[in-house]
C-alpha cells in the first residue's frame, strides 16, 4: 500500500515537472517570436520608403557624413528629337547595422572580396561603431546585390534607391552636369532645372533640350581629333541655330564621367564654353568693322595706311600678315590687319566703341539655362591704347558664348536674340532688340565670306554651303604677367549659308602646337578652321541644307588694290 502511495506521489511530481518544462518551452518560444517581431518592426521602420532622411557615411564620398533623401526620383532629360540624355533607374544599396554584426573582421574580409574598391580599414572602423546604420556601397548592380546577399552575414540589409544614369557618358557632361548622392542637381542642366526635374506632378513630360545628339557627337569628334592632332590642352565647340536662338551642340574637352565626376581632375569639370573668359583675338575685328560701318565712320570703299606699325608710347602694334601698304576696309578684315583695325577704332572713338560692344551683348552676362556662367572682363580705365588693342581682340576677355551671341547678332540682320538650351525655349519670349542696321549685317556677311574665300579661313570653305567667318589667334596671359609667346588660343567662328544664315559654328583650341601638316604653325587658320569645315560638311546634310553649285554667289565683294595706279578692281562682284 505504501508503495502505491509513493508511486502516486512520484507520478504527480513528474507530471508537475513536465508541465513546468512545457511552460518554460512555450514561454521561450513566445519570447523568441516577440523578439523576432520587434526586430522585424525595427527593420521595417528603417526601410520605410516614406521616411525622408537618414544620416549616413557614404563609402565613396570622401567619408563625409551627409544627409540624403531616400527615393528621390527625377524626370528624364531628352534631346530635341526625343532621345534620352538622362534618366533614373531603380537600384539597391547595401547598408549595415553594426550592432547586429558579431564579427566585424570576418564581415569586412568577406565584403571586400566582393567590393575590392572599398577601404578595409575604413569599413572596419564603421562596423565597430556603436550605431545602427552605415552605408556599405550605394547603387549596386544586380550581380553585386546577388553576391552580397549570398554572404549571409546578419546585419547586412538592402535599401531601394534611385540612380541617375547618363546613356551617352561623357558626351554631354558639361552641359547636363551631374547629381549628388541624394539625386539633387549639383551642376549643369541638372542643377539649373533641379526643382522642375523633381516635380513630377507638375512637369510630367521629360525636359526637352535644344541639343541635337547627332550634331553634338560630330562636334565632340572633330574637336577631339583637332586637339589630338595639335597636342592641345583643351577645346570647345558650339553650334547655334540663328533662326531660333537654340544651342544645337555644346562640347568641351577635357570632359568627365557624370556618373563619377570626382574621379577626374578639376579642370575636366570646367565648362570652357560658358564659364571660361578669354581674349578672342582677331574675331573682335568683326565687331570693330561692323561698328565703324554702322556708325558711318567708314564704307567698304574706304581704307587705311597699314604700311608701317603703329608706335604708341612704349607699345608697338604690328600685323601678323603684313601687306606693307594701304588697305581697304575689306582687305583689313580679310587679311586681319591689326594696324588698319586699330586706326578704324580710333576714328570711331572710345565712348562709341564701349557703347557698341555693350549693345551687342559683350559687356553683360550671357543669360542661358546653366548655373556656370562667366563674366566679361575689360579695363575700367578705357583709354586710347585700350581702344586700339580691344579693336583686334586684346585687352578684353569674354566667354565663347558671348562671342557666339555677338557674332550671331552681326550675321542675323542685327538683332540681339536670346540664347536657349531648351527646345522652343524662346517661343514665348519677345523678339530680340535691333542693335545695328540690316545693311551693316549684309555688308559684314560679305566680308565674312571673303575671309573664307581669300583670307585666313580658307580651310573652312565647304563647297556649296557658302561659309563665312573670322579666325582669331591670341596669346594667352602668362601667370607671371604679360603674354606667353608659346601659348595661344586659336579659334574660328563662322556662319552658313552666309547669304541666308542659319547656323553659327565656333571651334576654339587651347594651346595647339604646330605639326608637320601645319608646317609648324599653330594659328587658327591651321587648327580651328579645318575643324569648323568638317563640322559643317557633316551636319549640313542632316538638316537637309541643300548645297548650291550652279549660281554665282551674290553676297561677297572682294576689292583688290593695284598698287601702281591705286585703282580698285572687283575680283568678285555680287
Amino acid at each position: 500500500m505504501n508503495n502505491l502511495i509513493q508511486r502516486d506521489i512520484e507520478g504527480k511530481k513528474l507530471l508537475e515537472q513536465t508541465r513546468i518544462r512545457l511552460f518554460c518551452i512555450a514561454a521561450f518560444f513566445l519570447l523568441s517570436f516577440i523578439a523576432i517581431g520587434v526586430r522585424l518592426v525595427e527593420i521595417t521602420l528603417q526601410r520605410n520608403p516614406e521616411s525622408e532622411v537618414a544620416s549616413v557615411m557614404p563609402a565613396n564620398e570622401n567619408n563625409a557624413t551627409e544627409t540624403i533623401s531616400i527615393n528621390n526620383i527625377r524626370n528624364d532629360i531628352v534631346d530635341r528629337n526625343g532621345f534620352v540624355i538622362a534618366s533614373t533607374l531603380a537600384t539597391e544599396s547595401l547598408f549595415a547595422n553594426p550592432r547586429d554584426i558579431s564579427n566585424p573582421e570576418d564581415a569586412v574580409a568577406k565584403i571586400c572580396k566582393i567590393f575590392p574598391d572599398l577601404d578595409k580599414k575604413d569599413l572596419l572602423k564603421k562596423l565597430k561603431k556603436d550605431n545602427s546604420f552605415t552605408w556599405i556601397k550605394r547603387n549596386l548592380t544586380p550581380k553585386e546585390q546577388h553576391a552580397a546577399n549570398n554572404l549571409g552575414i546578419p546585419g547586412l540589409y538592402f535599401q531601394s534607391e534611385q540612380k541617375r544614369v547618363y546613356p551617352h557618358g561623357n558626351l554631354l557632361s558639361h552641359l547636363i552636369g551631374f547629381v549628388g548622392v541624394d539625386n539633387s542637381g549639383l551642376a549643369g542642366i541638372e542643377k539649373y532645372f533641379d526643382k522642375q526635374l523633381k516635380d513630377l506632378k507638375t512637369h510630367k513630360e521629360p525636359l526637352k533640350l535644344s541639343i541635337d545628339l547627332r550634331v553634338q557627337n560630330i562636334v565632340a569628334e572633330e574637336i577631339k581629333q583637332t586637339m589630338d592632332n595639335f597636342n592641345a590642352i583643351g577645346a570647345t565647340g558650339v553650334v547655334l541655330d540663328i533662326t531660333s536662338g537654340e544651342v544645337v551642340a555644346l562640347a568641351n574637352l577635357p570632359d568627365f564621367d557624370p556618373h563619377a565626376p570626382g574621379k577626374g581632375p578639376d579642370i575636366a569639370r570646367f565648362n570652357r564654353a560658358t564659364l571660361g573668359s578669354y581674349e578672342m583675338g582677331s574675331t573682335f575685328k568683326t565687331f570693330t568693322t561692323a561698328m565703324a560701318l554702322d556708325y558711318g565712320v567708314v564704307n567698304l570703299n574706304d581704307g587705311y595706311d597699314a604700311a608701317h606699325p603703329i608706335q604708341f608710347a612704349k607699345f608697338t602694334i604690328r600685323d601678323d600678315h603684313p601687306q606693307n601698304r594701304w588697305l581697304t576696309v575689306p582687305e583689313i578684315y580679310t587679311y586681319s590687319s591689326n594696324i588698319g583695325t586699330a586706326r578704324m577704332a580710333m576714328d570711331v572713338g572710345s565712348d562709341k566703341q564701349k557703347a557698341f560692344l555693350k549693345k551687342i551683348g559683350l559687356m553683360d552676362p550671357v543669360k542661358i539655362e546653366l548655373p556656370e556662367l562667366g563674366q566679361s572682363s575689360y579695363p575700367e580705365d578705357w583709354r586710347e591704347l585700350s581702344t586700339m588693342t580691344i579693336s583686334y581682340g586684346h585687352g578684353m576677355s569674354v566667354t565663347p558664348m558671348h562671342l557666339v551671341r555677338a557674332f550671331a547678332t552681326i550675321a542675323n540682320g542685327g538683332k540681339l536674340e536670346n540664347m536657349t538650351l531648351v527646345k522652343d525655349g524662346n517661343k514665348n519670349k519677345p523678339p530680340g532688340e535691333q542693335v545695328l542696321s540690316e545693311k551693316t549685317s549684309i555688308q559684314m556677311r560679305r566680308l565674312m565670306r571673303m575671309v573664307v574665300q581669300y583670307g585666313t579661313g580658307k580651310k573652312a570653305n565647304v563647297d556649296g554651303y557658302r561659309v563665312g567667318g573670322k579666325t582669331g589667334t591670341s596669346e594667352k596671359v602668362s601667370a607671371r604677367g604679360g603674354y606667353s609667346k608659346h601659348a595661344n588660343m586659336a579659334l574660328f567662328i563662322s556662319t552658313f549659308p552666309v547669304d541666308r544664315p542659319q547656323y553659327v559654328v565656333l571651334v576654339m583650341i587651347d594651346e595647339p602646337k604646330g605639326n608637320k601638316s601645319s608646317y609648324g604653325f599653330a594659328t587658327a587658320g591651321w587648327t580651328a578652321t579645318p575643324a569648323v569645315g568638317n563640322i559643317i560638311s557633316r551636319m549640313a546634310p542632316m538638316f537637309e541644307i541643300e548645297p548650291v553649285f550652279d549660281v554665282p554667289e551674290d553676297s561677297v565683294n572682294k576689292y583688290w588694290i593695284d598698287n601702281a595706279n591705286k585703282k580698285f578692281t572687283h575680283a568678285v562682284s555680287y
